[in-house]
C-alpha cells in the first residue's frame, strides 16, 4: 500500500503483521510508540482502510499512536473460509423471528483477536473507538475486557437489542449485495452503497470513495468474510443489559440521518452505559465524511482525556 506523503512529521509504519490466536493480522499505526495507543476497529466487511489515512494523521497529531488493523476475515489478515459460505438470508430470517442463530466465530472471538494484537504491540491498555460492527467489538472490550480499555468511543453502532428500529430493506439488501470482482464493477459498486449510506449527503465524497474502492481492490476482497462478519453480528444478541455494567468513559458518536443504523440504537447505547455522552451529528448517515472528521476527532479526544 502506498501512504500518501500527508503528515511527514508522523511515524507510519506501514503494513504489518502480527500472529494472533493462531490468525494472521494486518495492521498499522500512526504516531509515536511512546504516545497513548488509540485503537480504531472497523466495520462489518470494511478494510482497516477504511479509517483515512489523512484521519489517522489528523488522530495522532493529537497526541496518540493511532493503531488501525484487518478484523479477521478481511483486508489482509487471514481469511477462515474453511469455515464456509453461511446462508445470511436464512439467518436474518431466524434473527427477525428471535431464533438462535448459529456462526462459526462471534463478537466475543472478534473481541479476543484484539486483546491478542494489543498483547503483540505490548500495549496494557488503549482508547478504543469502533464504527458500526467495530463500535460493536468496543463494547464487548469494554464488558469482556474493561482492564484493557481507557475510554471508548462507539460511533454508528448498536446494543443489538431487537426492539429497536429496523433499517429499511432496500439498505439492508443493497449492503448484502454481492460486489462484482472486476475492479471497475466493484468500484461502481462501492461508489453507489456509500451514496445511499450516506443519504445522498456530501456528494464530494464520491471522488474519495474511487479511490478508496480500488485501495479495497488491490487489497483483495473477500466477500464470504464479509458473510461470516453479519453472521457474528446476529449470533451475538443483545448486548443492552451487559453494557450497563460499562464504566469506562464512553462517548457514542451517531448521525440523525443514519439510514442502515437509525439514530435510536445510538440513543439506546448511550442510555444504557453509565455516565455515557452522546454527539449527535447533523446530516451524517452511515458514514464519516471528511468535513466531519473534525467533531469527530474532537469527541476522541474529549472523552479520552477522562481514560486512566
Amino acid at each position: 500500500m502506498t501512504i500518501r506523503k500527508l503528515r511527514t512529521s508522523i511515524r507510519y509504519t506501514g503494513e504489518q503483521f502480527s500472529n494472533v490466536n493462531g490468525l494472521e493480522v494486518c495492521w498499522s499505526s500512526f504516531g509515536s510508540a511512546k504516545n497513548p495507543a488509540i485503537v480504531l476497529i472497523a466495520g462489518m466487511g470494511t478494510q482497516m482502510t477504511g479509517w483515512d489515512d489523512e484521519f489517522c494523521f489528523q488522530l495522532a497529531e493529537r497526541g496518540f499512536r493511532v493503531i488501525r488493523y484487518d478484523n479477521r476475515d478481511i483486508g489482509r489478515s487471514s481469511r477462515m473460509d474453511h469455515l464456509g459460505l453461511p446462508d445470511v438470508t436464512r439467518a436474518m430470517t431466524r434473527a427477525w423471528l428471535r431464533l438462535p442463530v448459529s456462526a462459526p466465530y462471534l463478537l466475543d472471538d472478534m473481541a479476543l483477536d484484539l486483546v491478542g494484537l494489543m498483547d503483540s504491540l505490548d500495549i496494557r491498555s488503549a482508547h478504543l473507538v469502533g464504527a458500526s460492527m467495530g463500535g460493536t467489538i468496543a463494547q464487548m472490550m469494554a464488558i469482556r475486557h474493561p482492564e484493557r480499555v481507557r475510554s471508548m468511543t462507539s460511533i454508528m453502532s448498536t446494543t443489538g437489542d431487537p426492539d429497536l428500529p429496523q433499517p429499511a430493506s432496500s439498505i439492508v439488501a443493497a449492503v448484502m449485495r454481492p460486489a462484482p470482482a472486476t475492479l471497475d464493477g466493484y468500484t461502481d459498486h462501492y461508489v453507489e452503497n456509500w451514496k445511499k449510506l450516506r443519504a445522498g449527503m456530501f456528494p464530494e465524497e464520491e471522488a474519495r470513495d474511487r479511490t478508496r474502492a480500488a485501495l479495497n481492490h488491490a487489497r483483495g476482497l473477500n466477500p464470504a468474510g464479509s458473510a461470516r462478519h453479519m453472521l457474528a453480528i446476529l449470533a451475538s444478541g443483545s448486548r443492552r443489559t451487559a453494557l450497563r455494567s460499562v464504566s469506562v468513559p464512553t462517548l457514542v458518536i451517531h448521525g440523525d440521518i443514519d439510514p442502515l443504523v437509525p439514530l435510536a440504537a445510538g440513543i439506546d447505547t448511550a442510555n444504557n452505559i453509565r455516565d455515557a455522552e452522546l454527539l449527535v451529528l447533523k446530516d451524517m448517515g452511515h458514514a464519516m465524511p471528511m468535513p466531519l472528521w473534525k467533531p469527530i476527532i474532537d469527541g476522541i479526544e474529549s472523552i479520552s482525556s477522562k481514560g486512566r
